[in-house]
């Protein structure tokens, strides 16, 4: 019975530290943020109805949606590639073929009628001294709450039910920052090339790699330095603090570049899989042989045990 007494209390402490010291002291060392579950109470609901076809008039003229952004599942591509619109803007405007599914509609509405506000960046673009490079929409001559509400059920009405959750992280992180192990960088996909053989691939590769440093350089002078790569940042970060800061950036970090992105719970949790799927894969895996490893344990414990008291007891 000793040493099951002995076994008792390891685990007990063992348990103790993984789940209450460590958590305790993770709460202590960053601040505990409100979370509102991507509801964005702060923005204005739509007043109004909107009518997609009249809002696919909006997008394709008055709105000058495609002066900047491609919508590629309707077939129109962006005006300039990723290293001029990085060069124009400091960063390349998303393609707006998913973003009714991924983003909230209250935060789509406002980004159209006021960006800065939507993204959270007053802090930033006064509207004096700097301004934000997506002009505000100034209304097509109508009712420009019904105009807004027409161009944000249009930009819905193309998206599609799911986006796979690679696309989620490409179209809601990947223009900012690159993620190592996903191949991915700022303007796109690392090309695959043969080793030990030269071939058009490996020029192909470096002239991609100079396009990215040029990138860089323009993303890095518009945030004030290069946005971090997110690889490991699922397994670096807790649950909360990744929630929030995706939320409200600010409200973990004061005085961020970095935008609200406003994505729905459902973008959100697609964007978390991709993060698990590229920066800890065998975590399905690892879970799954856990149960496992504490029967072995627990198991070979029994089996000890019956052991040792096969061999004491003939000494006393």
């Amino acid at each position: 019975m000793k040493e099951l007494k002995i076994l008792a209390v390891l685990v007990f402490f063992t348990l103790l530290t993984y789940w209450g010291i460590e958590p305790f002291a993770y709460s202590k060392m960053h601040k505990s943020v409100a979370y509102t579950d991507f509801v964005y109470s702060d923005l204005p609901a739509l007043a109004k109805v909107g009518d997609a076809k009249r809002g696919e008039v909006l997008v394709k003229g008055a709105g000058a949606c495609l002066g900047c952004h491609g919508i590629k599942s309707q077939g129109l591509l962006p005006p300039m590639g990723p290293n001029a619109a990085a060069a124009s803007f400091g960063v390349n405007p998303p393609d707006l073929s998913d973003v009714g599914t991924l983003f909230d509609q209250r935060f789509l509405a406002e980004l159209i009628k006021n960006p800065v506000k939507a993204l959270m960046l007053e802090h930033k673009f006064d509207g004096k001294t700097k301004f934000f490079p997506m002009p505000a929409f100034a209304g097509a001559g109508g009712d420009k709450n019904q105009e807004v509400a027409d161009m944000v059920a249009y930009l819905k009405s193309i998206a599609p039910k799911d986006v796979s959750a690679k696309d989620a992280f490409t179209v809601s992180c990947g223009r900012c920052h690159a993620n190592r192990y996903g191949d991915w960088t700022q303007i796109g996909f690392v090309p695959k090339t043969k080793s030990n053989i030269i071939t058009n691939k490996d020029v192909d590769l470096l002239k991609f790699k100079i396009k990215t440093a040029e990138y860089q350089a323009d993303l890095a002078k518009y945030m004030g330095k290069l946005p971090p790569d997110l690889s490991i940042m699922i397994r670096a970060r807790s649950e909360d603090f990744m929630k929030t800061f995706v939320e409200n950036p600010g409200s973990q970090l004061k005085g961020t570049a970095m935008p609200r992105v406003g994505l729905t719970k459902e973008g959100y949790k697609k964007v978390k899989s991709y993060l698990e799927e590229t920066g800890d894969p065998s975590k399905s895996a690892r879970e799954a042989l856990g149960p496992w490893v504490i029967g072995f344990f627990v198991i070979f414990t029994i089996l000890a045990l019956l052991w040792k008291r096969s061999i004491w007891k003939e000494l006393h």
